[in-house]
């Protein structure tokens, strides 16, 4: 890989000890859940050679770099549990050489979905994504790309879920992705302007004609999500199959007391997005704004105030409460709160925000923590939080 060099992070985000020697870990598969090496999603040409020698040197094995797949929602489509997003990250915050290494090293740990959207640094984020999968020349049926639609220009009629938009706007995604079809179209937010049955018939429309193998959701409430399996079912439409919602540890309402319900009722499965709170959980913006850091950008403000502000600071020292927990499990609490994002019913996949390989690594660890989330543990951090919905929820763990 260009560019690439071992981080400070063993292969699951385990800080190098002291004396020089490497934590090893061995990984346990859940209920449902199917282990692969990454020699099992690509083909031996495709292997990076760097790669394996950093294995050989700290004597890690391919086994323990076991990625998770879950099906996607009650599709057949089956996703890793970890994703690489692309938020903020490529296209902007990032070079092109760094966008490239962390799909290289995501993929070869066996991630296999990559989440953009036509809005992402105005249609610079898939022109990267399209850019590194054309020239990585990975089998197109060994990964999964999605994107969204909603904002897609300045004009009335280039944002918005009506049917010309949709259509167009996909069709302007896969031309700077470089790529024939995506296996998800997410509608990106609701459009009140928009008739449900224009909506659904235009996703049907774009599956049909080869542009999409799926469609879903994001940001969207419950009772919109039924409104459009109602209306799939009555008009013999293709229905939702996904929604993508914000979910972290300050951040649980919705995919712990809605979409499960979904899940069992219509099949639809959770994708969801911010498990570190846009950097808060990883206490980062404890005592300042680091430059640099993505509340320190421009049209960040809102994450400057969050971070800064008395619920923020609340939200720090619980973060804080939860550190003891984390050493318990030899993890870092970065890696306990993606997987406790995983350990959730319902939820397929946890799309990833990373900049540098090192924060990748790290939260591909969390992968480890997740058998080992039991029912007492979760029961305690719900007590640290003291945020918990009050409604039955299931453990993945």
């Amino acid at each position: 890989m260009n560019g690439y060099k071992s981080p400070g992070w063993d292969l699951f985000g385990s800080p190098v000890c002291k004396t020089g020697g490497w934590k090893r870990r061995t990984l346990g598969a859940g209920l449902g859940e199917s282990l692969s090496s990454p020699h099992q999603c690509m083909t031996h040409g495709q292997r990076d050679c760097g790669l394996e020698t950093f294995l050989k040197t700290h004597e890690l094995s391919l086994l323990e770099m076991s990625m998770r797949y879950r099906n996607l929602g009650k599709s057949g489509l089956r996703v890793s549990c970890l994703g690489l997003g692309t938020w903020v990250t490529f296209g902007s915050q990032i070079s092109d050489e760094v966008a490239e290494n962390l799909m290289t090293v995501a993929y070869e740990h066996g991630v296999n979905l990559f989440d953009t959207a036509e809005v992402y640094a105005a249609g610079r984020a898939e022109r990267t994504l399209g850019k590194i999968l054309k020239k990585k020349e990975w089998r197109r049926s060994s990964y999964v790309v999605t994107t969204k639609i909603y904002w897609g220009g300045q004009a009335e009629t280039e944002r918005g879920l009506s049917r010309k938009h949709i259509i167009e706007g996909l069709r302007g995604s896969l031309e700077r992705l470089q790529l024939d079809y995506v296996d998800i179209v997410f509608a990106n937010r609701m459009d009140p302007n928009s008739p449900m049955e224009e909506i659904v018939r235009a996703m049907t429309f774009v599956i049909n004609q080869g542009m999409a193998m799926y469609w879903g959701t994001s940001r969207w409430s419950a009772m919109e999500i039924m409104e459009a399996y109602s209306v799939a079912r009555q008009f013999n439409l293709i229905p939702p199959v996904c929604e993508q919602a914000e979910y972290h540890l300050f951040q649980r309402e919705k995919v712990e007391t809605q979409l499960p319900e979904l899940y069992h009722k219509i099949g639809v499965g959770s994708m969801t997005w911010s498990p570190l709170a846009c950097g808060l959980i990883t206490g980062k913006y404890t005592d300042t704004v680091p430059e640099k850091s993505r509340a320190s950008f421009k049209g960040y403000h809102w994450l400057k105030e969050k971070a800064i502000s008395q619920e923020g600071k609340k939200q720090h020292s619980k973060v804080k409460e939860l550190h003891p927990i984390a050493d318990r499990l030899n993890c870092t609490v970065t890696q306990l709160a993606i997987a406790w994002c995983l350990r959730s019913e319902g939820v397929s996949s946890v799309l990833l925000g990373v900049s540098n390989i090192e924060q990748l690594l790290e939260n591909l660890g969390a992968i480890q923590v997740l058998p080992h989330l039991t029912p007492q543990l979760v029961t305690e951090i719900d007590q640290i939080l003291g945020n918990k919905p009050n409604l039955k929820k299931d453990s993945r763990a």
